[in-house]
């Protein structure tokens, strides 16, 4: 919500910024290309244009209906109103200034037209989606309320500061600009940092690699379970999303509830790596797994994995499968991860085979896709949050962006290797995880039916990025129990989803049919955070409690550094 002075407060956008601040799952393309080839005119438009042409009637309805609007615009006599959610308009001087109510109104009414005259065209799935984009985002961009001259919030801190307002916001738009991911920025660069207010749990490296190190957690509990949980985190991401801020990690949760924990923290590659690729970060995963059993002495080790960390986690399991190593696995857990990638949203519109040539020629060029980039693409999917909302404040208004853990540690970016690039590219294309066999790991055919151990899946029913239904799909290719769960939020909120929100709440059901809607119509509706839920499912598939271990590491795997390690820091 804002203030009357329009002054984002903290709840102003910045979980809905949270929700799109996850970094590459669906392999966009525009991460290696550039975003603005999104905005150039292709075939889609022209069968837009095509479309509209052949249904002149209902055309000309919608045209005669914005025409009608704008009369009673112009006289006075509209009823037309922002929604009272939309923060963009909630200065009162939007509603009692008879100029800016009638802006207000005549943009609500052209950006209504020109969605309806998009819907009017019933264009497939693909070119919808891609007009979809650039609609939304010319629409945003013509808000009234991005205008310095129409601004009420603008005028008034121009007042209130003397002019110092113009100043800082151009010194701000102009160091913006100078550096990608040249987009407002979402958080000052130190209003966090990493081993001092985020990723503090305590805990040791005892395992490192050239591509990760492995963190073990300390216990809390005189009581532990007897098998340990990875965290396999995204290879796009810096590890601490699963331990942000006292209070808000998953990882200080879970051991706070008696499970040993052990995190895997990526290295940030650069050129030098550009030929990991999928099975390399398969081995790497197989290996901290083998660290894990081997730290602990226990038998099996449950996976927690998110986005894609939990499709090179899925594959990994496939080839476990095959070659009678699963039984080390004690259960497998998938947080907003896409296995069938098939109509997955505004990301798989955007892909085809020109594109993925291109961006996959791109990154094998650098060595890498930067991260950087990837973040300026996510922010144009959600423009009014991610663009707009952070141009008025820190460039019309002249004030720094408030702190937020999630929107630190998305900025926060890393790179992803060139071959990694291209594999999960692939991957997204042949949809191939959904086809036995189609894709391999490790030198093993991957088929995820003859993954039969039991499966936690977490989805976000906002999510934009990877679709609930999309990855509710999961339980459909999945050989073994699968418990759906559905959360509130997008994308990244629906992970970060700490006990005593009283607004959170989560969805789950006895049975998985092939319907997605099918499955929510059944759901029941639990209230509070889903994280107890799923510690309580994890431990009753932990064998049972031990004593806590006395020390961190063991013979052959010593401690190396303190948590949060070395390698979160790489930039």
């Amino acid at each position: 919500m804002t203030g009357d002075d329009g002054a984002p407060g903290r709840e102003s956008g910045q979980e809905s910024a949270g929700d799109v601040a996850a970094a590459l799952d669906m392999l966009l393309a525009d991460g290696a290309l550039g975003v603005l080839r999104r905005f150039r005119p292709d075939g889609a438009a022209a069968r837009l244009a095509a479309s509209l042409a052949r249904r002149p009637q209902l055309t000309g309805l919608h045209l005669a209906a914005l025409a009608s609007e704008l009369g009673r615009i112009a006289t006075g006599s509209s009823e037309l109103a922002p929604d009272r959610k939309d923060r963009r308009f909630t200065d009162p001087a939007w509603a009692q200034n008879p100029l800016l109510r009638r802006t207000v109104q005549a943009y609500l009414a052209a950006g209504q037209a020109a969605t309806d005259l998009l819907a009017t065209a019933e264009l497939d799935w693909r070119d919808d989606e891609r007009l979809r984009f650039v609609l939304s985002n010319l629409i945003a961009a013509a808000a009234p309320s991005n205008s310095p001259l129409l601004n009420p919030a603008a005028v008034k801190a121009l007042v209130d500061t003397g002019g110092l307002s113009v100043v800082r916001g151009l010194r701000a738009l102009v160091t913006d600009l100078a550096q990608p991911p040249r987009v407002p920025a979402m958080v000052a660069p130190d209003a966090f940092e990493v081993g001092r207010d985020l990723a503090v749990t305590p805990g040791s490296v005892v395992y490192r690699t050239e591509m990760l190190e492995l963190i073990q957690y300390a216990p809390v509990t005189a009581q532990v379970c007897e098998y340990p949980v990875l965290i396999v985190p995204p290879m796009i991401n810096k590890y601490y999303i699963t331990d942000l801020a006292p209070g808000r990690s998953m990882i200080e949760y879970l051991v706070s509830q008696g499970h040993q924990v052990f995190a895997i923290s990526w290295r940030n590659p650069d050129a030098r790596h550009r030929a990991f690729d999928l099975d390399s970060y398969g081995a790497a995963v197989t290996g901290a797994l083998d660290a894990a059993l081997a730290v602990t002495r226990a038998d099996r080790v449950s996976i927690c994995a998110l986005c894609s960390g939990g499709i090179v986690s899925s594959m990994v399991a496939a080839h476990l499968a095959e070659i009678g190593g699963l039984d080390r696995v004690a259960s497998l857990c998938l947080g907003v991860t896409v296995l069938d990638q098939a109509r997955a949203g505004t990301a798989g519109a955007m892909i085809d085979e020109t594109t993925a040539a291109a961006a996959v020629a791109a990154s094998a060029a650098r060595g890498y896709l930067d991260g950087r980039a990837l973040a300026e693409v996510f922010a144009w999917l959600r423009p009014d949050d991610l663009i707009w909302n952070y141009w008025v404040n820190n460039y019309l208004q002249g004030r720094t962006p408030q702190p937020f853990d999630i929107l630190y540690w998305n900025a926060d970016t890393t790179r992803l290797p060139a071959a990694l690039h291209r594999d999960f590219i692939r991957l997204a294309l042949d949809n191939a995880l959904t086809r036995p066999g189609a894709a391999t790991m490790l030198g093993s055919p991957v088929d995820l039916s003859k993954v039969d151990a039991d499966t936690y899946v977490i989805a976000g029913i906002a999510d934009h990025l990877c679709p609930w239904q999309s990855c509710y799909r999961s339980t459909q290719l999945l050989g073994g129990h699968v418990t759906f769960v559905l959360s509130t939020s997008g994308h990244i909120a629906s992970m970060v989803n700490p006990p005593g929100n009283p607004k959170a709440t989560f969805r789950t059901a006895a049975e998985n049919p092939a319907d997605p809607r099918a499955w929510l119509d059944a759901a029941d509706t639990v209230s509070g955070s889903w994280w107890p839920h799923y510690s309580d499912w994890l431990a009753a598939r932990s064998g049972g409690e031990r004593r806590k271990p006395a020390a961190a590491g063991r013979k052959g795997y010593d401690v190396l550094a303190a948590a949060p390690g070395t390698y979160v820091h790489g930039r």
